[in-house]
């Protein structure tokens, strides 16, 4: 299933792809209702279609409902879009730390504050006995 920029599904509208994972994309979408920018992941792949994936993807979902943290992107709620299975998420704009790195050595003034939200988000989600089983700086978000 291709998805494509102006497709509507539920009140949100398909702006850009920003992301691809190993089982799903990210699009950044516009709620209609709220006029607000959210994150939308899609299920793709055959992880879309097998039982396993879709219950992994279902923990996900109630995995992030269950935290409420500044540094953890919240979730709104789940949709079906053209028959698989997506999460709305809030919408981090910002260059992930991979981008970061990238662009070279980041700066000892940015880089401790960088470490110490990732350090309470990791320290919040442990106490809540969630671990994040993909954390990598492709999966950081850097707000400016």
């Amino acid at each position: 299933m291709p998805l494509s920029p102006g497709l509507c599904v539920e009140g949100y509208e398909f702006i850009a792809q920003v992301g691809q994972g190993a089982v799903g994309e990210v699009w950044r979408a516009r709620d209609v209702k709220l006029e607000r920018f959210v994150a939308i992941k899609v299920l793709s792949g055959p992880f879309a279609s097998d039982p396993e994936g879709l219950l992994r993807f279902q923990r996900e979902a109630q995995l992030l409902a269950s935290l409420d943290h500044p540094g953890i992107a919240g979730i709104y709620g789940t949709l079906d879009v053209e028959g698989t299975p997506a999460l709305v998420l809030e919408f981090v704009d910002g260059p992930t730390l991979a981008e970061l790195i990238e662009r070279g050595p980041v700066p000892l003034d940015d880089a401790i504050p960088i470490a110490l939200q990732i350090a309470t988000a990791l320290e919040a989600a442990h106490e809540a006995g969630v671990v994040h089983r993909d954390l990598k700086p492709a999966n950081i978000k850097v707000r400016p």
